[in-house]
Protein backbone atom coordinates (compact mmCIF):
# COMPACT_ATOMS: atom_id res chain seq x y z
CA UNK A 1 0.00 0.00 0.00
CA UNK A 2 1.32 3.54 -0.87
CA UNK A 3 2.47 5.48 1.89
CA UNK A 4 -0.14 8.41 0.20
CA UNK A 5 -2.81 5.43 1.15
CA UNK A 6 -1.04 5.32 4.82
CA UNK A 7 -1.23 8.07 5.48
CA UNK A 8 -4.41 9.18 4.42
CA UNK A 9 -6.06 6.57 6.25
CA UNK A 10 -4.35 7.63 9.70
CA UNK A 11 -5.47 10.83 9.11
CA UNK A 12 -8.70 9.99 8.51
CA UNK A 13 -8.92 7.49 11.75
CA UNK A 14 -7.89 10.71 13.86
CA UNK A 15 -10.08 12.70 12.29
CA UNK A 16 -13.02 10.25 13.53
CA UNK A 17 -12.07 10.15 16.80
CA UNK A 18 -12.62 13.94 16.88
CA UNK A 19 -15.70 13.55 15.07
CA UNK A 20 -17.30 10.55 16.91
CA UNK A 21 -16.46 12.55 19.95
CA UNK A 22 -17.80 15.71 18.96
CA UNK A 23 -20.98 14.03 17.92
CA UNK A 24 -21.92 11.79 20.60
CA UNK A 25 -19.19 12.11 23.45
CA UNK A 26 -21.88 14.48 25.15
CA UNK A 27 -24.19 12.08 25.07
CA UNK A 28 -22.05 10.48 28.88
CA UNK A 29 -23.21 14.22 30.11
CA UNK A 30 -26.85 14.15 29.46
CA UNK A 31 -27.45 17.00 32.54
CA UNK A 32 -25.14 19.28 31.16
CA UNK A 33 -26.71 22.15 29.89
CA UNK A 34 -26.94 21.86 25.64
CA UNK A 35 -25.45 25.42 24.81
CA UNK A 36 -22.27 23.76 26.43
CA UNK A 37 -22.38 20.32 24.45
CA UNK A 38 -22.48 22.58 21.49
CA UNK A 39 -19.81 24.43 22.01
CA UNK A 40 -17.60 21.89 23.21
CA UNK A 41 -18.62 19.79 20.13
CA UNK A 42 -17.99 22.71 17.04
CA UNK A 43 -14.11 23.11 19.17
CA UNK A 44 -14.04 19.05 18.17
CA UNK A 45 -14.92 19.70 14.69
CA UNK A 46 -12.38 21.89 13.94
CA UNK A 47 -9.81 19.55 14.65
CA UNK A 48 -11.74 16.81 12.78
CA UNK A 49 -11.40 19.40 9.93
CA UNK A 50 -8.15 19.91 10.38
CA UNK A 51 -7.26 16.09 9.42
CA UNK A 52 -10.28 15.68 7.31
CA UNK A 53 -9.66 17.92 4.71
CA UNK A 54 -6.06 17.73 3.82
CA UNK A 55 -6.49 13.77 4.35
CA UNK A 56 -9.42 14.11 1.21
CA UNK A 57 -7.18 16.20 -0.87
CA UNK A 58 -3.94 14.29 -0.11
CA UNK A 59 -5.59 10.85 -0.73
CA UNK A 60 -7.26 12.19 -4.08
CA UNK A 61 -3.92 11.57 -5.55
CA UNK A 62 -4.24 8.09 -5.04
CA UNK A 63 -8.22 7.30 -4.34
CA UNK A 64 -11.20 7.91 -6.32
CA UNK A 65 -13.62 9.67 -4.23
CA UNK A 66 -15.51 6.27 -4.11
CA UNK A 67 -12.89 4.61 -2.26
CA UNK A 68 -11.94 7.29 0.00
CA UNK A 69 -16.01 7.91 0.80
CA UNK A 70 -15.49 3.84 1.97
CA UNK A 71 -12.29 4.31 4.18
CA UNK A 72 -14.44 7.00 6.00
CA UNK A 73 -17.05 5.24 6.74
CA UNK A 74 -15.28 1.67 7.60
CA UNK A 75 -13.25 4.15 9.90
CA UNK A 76 -16.01 5.68 11.56
CA UNK A 77 -17.91 2.55 11.91
CA UNK A 78 -14.90 1.23 13.36
CA UNK A 79 -14.28 3.57 16.05
CA UNK A 80 -17.93 4.07 17.23
CA UNK A 81 -17.98 1.02 17.66
CA UNK A 82 -15.12 0.95 20.17
CA UNK A 83 -16.55 4.55 21.12
CA UNK A 84 -20.10 3.17 22.39
CA UNK A 85 -18.46 0.07 23.89
CA UNK A 86 -15.79 1.32 25.98
CA UNK A 87 -16.50 5.27 26.21
CA UNK A 88 -20.31 5.22 26.86
CA UNK A 89 -20.65 1.53 27.68
CA UNK A 90 -23.30 0.01 25.39
CA UNK A 91 -23.16 -3.63 24.17
CA UNK A 92 -21.77 -4.45 20.97
CA UNK A 93 -24.43 -7.13 19.92
CA UNK A 94 -24.00 -9.24 16.49
CA UNK A 95 -26.48 -7.52 14.41
CA UNK A 96 -24.27 -4.61 14.40
CA UNK A 97 -21.37 -7.03 13.63
CA UNK A 98 -23.01 -8.81 10.68
CA UNK A 99 -24.08 -4.96 9.32
CA UNK A 100 -20.13 -4.19 10.05
CA UNK A 101 -18.74 -6.81 7.94
CA UNK A 102 -21.51 -6.71 4.84
CA UNK A 103 -19.81 -3.15 4.94
CA UNK A 104 -16.69 -4.64 4.50
CA UNK A 105 -18.02 -6.82 1.44
CA UNK A 106 -19.13 -3.40 0.10
CA UNK A 107 -15.54 -2.11 0.23
CA UNK A 108 -14.41 -4.93 -1.28
CA UNK A 109 -16.35 -4.49 -4.42
CA UNK A 110 -15.86 -0.51 -4.44
CA UNK A 111 -11.67 -1.34 -4.26
CA UNK A 112 -11.78 -4.54 -6.53
CA UNK A 113 -9.99 -3.57 -10.19
CA UNK A 114 -13.04 -5.19 -12.61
Amino acid sequence: MDLTVLRTIGMLAISNIFMTFAWYGHLKYKTSPLYLAILVSWGLAFFEYCFQVPANRWGSVELSTAQLKTIQEIITLVVFAGFSVWYLGEPMRWNYAVGFFFLVVAAFFIFKKW
